[in-house]
């Protein structure tokens, strides 16, 4: 192996270990995933700079680096490559199928070598989730058959592998294939169900909840100041963490320990690129900052200029917002049994006391105007323990164990509560808060 696809490789896997990401049906470290994907690369005659960019083709997509990141250690080329390899949707743009319909448009556009990886990449996905997921199967079949149409300039012999492994799969799960118009109808049904609603709430918490709305002004000296007198400004105005400038432009920090520490210079501790975001980030990268870091920095016209702790998390703002992503997490729980249970045939899986209850809820809402089904009268916990019954849709909660759904499920209650009765929610509950943020802000299943 060169010295560049080495380092490719300890730069993917050390950014993906990092985040503890793992393969989603077996639990085995992600890197078995791009190993699986280089190889495939390589084994039909990649170059060197596509084989590294194998290795790095989900790191922008999936962990905190960008990227600038990867055209400084690696250069432009292999830069541009991952970036034809990225995702460019966002949760924001509506249903799976608009999102998957953009990034299909992005891969169309992709140059062959870009295609060729991503015909790798393909390939060892389905192999994963034929082999583990046959009900999600359907759907990433369907998917793939569309990205197979538009990535005919990757390699021959991968896109002839990709078909025949299509094929192979449908003809295990039962799976005829559907004609073009077959699937624009059927996706034309799912917008016209699902997209405008989740796009509507969606677009709501994007653009409503942003890290400007937290952040704090981030007071500032300049470098070289006396620390005596840096203190005595942070204990003016009770700061843990001031900017340092230098030639006017705020160009790192320093933490009120580093200044109890120093003696007569001031050194200043550089911005981390995972630790600053623009003003109009929503508020999920500010909680993934605040995991990794103690503070988040904002930027205003290209300069920190604000900070966020997870002091700024109490605010009532921040509580509004996790309130309705707790909705939001109800919604999919409820898409999540109607899918697996129609027709109501979960009823016979809850308790009769709970289900007594949800039917006296459903009587009164009904009485009041409000037409609602009894599904949507059960309980957020019901609704849970509902779904940690099937494996295959656990795992689409990003959960890998029917006990880790219980206590997440506890976890969750345990944070509504603690927002109904205004209790603080950045300790016990921080786990959760990220859980939650994570699993609704991201691509759904």
């Amino acid at each position: 192996m060169n010295d560049l696809i080495q380092r490719a490789r300890e730069f993917a896997t050390s950014a993906h270990k990092r985040i503890d990401q793992r393969r989603k049906y077996n639990n085995r470290p992600y890197d078995v995933h791009l190993k699986s994907v280089a190889s495939l690369v390589a084994e039909v005659g990649g170059d060197e700079e596509m084989v590294a960019a194998a290795w790095l083709h989900d790191t922008v997509e999936d962990t905190p680096a960008t990227h600038h990141d990867i055209e400084d250690a690696f250069g432009p080329g292999i830069a541009h490559l991952v970036w034809e390899l990225t995702d460019i949707s966002k949760p924001g743009d509506g249903n799976r199928g608009l999102r998957k319909a953009m990034d299909r448009d992005h891969l169309a556009q992709a140059s062959d070598r870009a295609q060729t990886i991503k015909l790798a990449d393909l390939i060892d996905n389905a192999r994963d989730i034929c082999k583990h997921d046959p009900r999600f199967a359907r759907t990433y079949l369907q998917e793939m058959a569309a990205l197979l149409d538009v990535l005919d300039r990757g390699h021959p012999e991968l896109l002839r592998r990709a078909r025949k492994l299509l094929a192979r799969c449908r003809e295990k799960l039962g799976i005829q294939p559907q004609e073009p118009h077959e699937v624009a109808e059927e996706m034309a049904v799912h917008r016209h169900a699902l997209g405008l609603t989740r796009r509507r709430i969606q677009r709501l918490f994007n653009e409503s909840f942003t890290a400007r709305d937290l952040a704090e002004p981030l007071h500032s000296c300049d470098q070289g100041s006396d620390p005596s007198r840096v203190l005595a400004l942070m204990d003016r105005y009770q700061l843990q963490v001031i900017g340092i400038r230098r030639e006017g432009l705020v160009e790192g920090y320093l933490r009120r320990v580093d200044l109890l520490e120093a003696s007569s210079k001031i050194d200043l501790r550089r911005f981390s690129p995972d630790q600053v975001v623009t003003g109009d980030a929503g508020l999920p990268r500010v909680v993934e900052v605040l995991t990794r870091h103690d503070q988040c920095f904002v930027t205003l016209l290209g300069t920190v200029n604000g900070v966020i702790t997870r002091a700024e998390m109490e605010q009532p703002l921040v509580r509004m917002w996790l309130f309705g992503m707790i909705t939001m997490l109800e919604m999919r729980l409820t898409e999540m049994i109607s899918e697996r249970w129609p027709d109501d045939s979960w009823v016979e899986l809850v308790s009769k006391g709970r289900l007594e209850k949800a039917r006296k809820l459903q009587q009164e809402r009904n009485r009041r105007g409000q037409q609602v089904s009894l599904l949507d009268c059960l309980q957020l916990s019901d609704k849970g323990y509902l779904v940690i019954r099937d494996p295959v849709y656990f795992r689409k909660l990003a959960l890998q164990s029917k006990s880790e759904g219980q206590e997440a499920i506890r976890a969750l209650e345990s944070l509504r509560n603690n927002l109904a009765h205004s209790q603080p929610i950045t300790t016990a509950d921080w786990p959760q808060i990220v859980r939650m943020t994570r699993l609704v802000a991201g691509t759904e299943e």
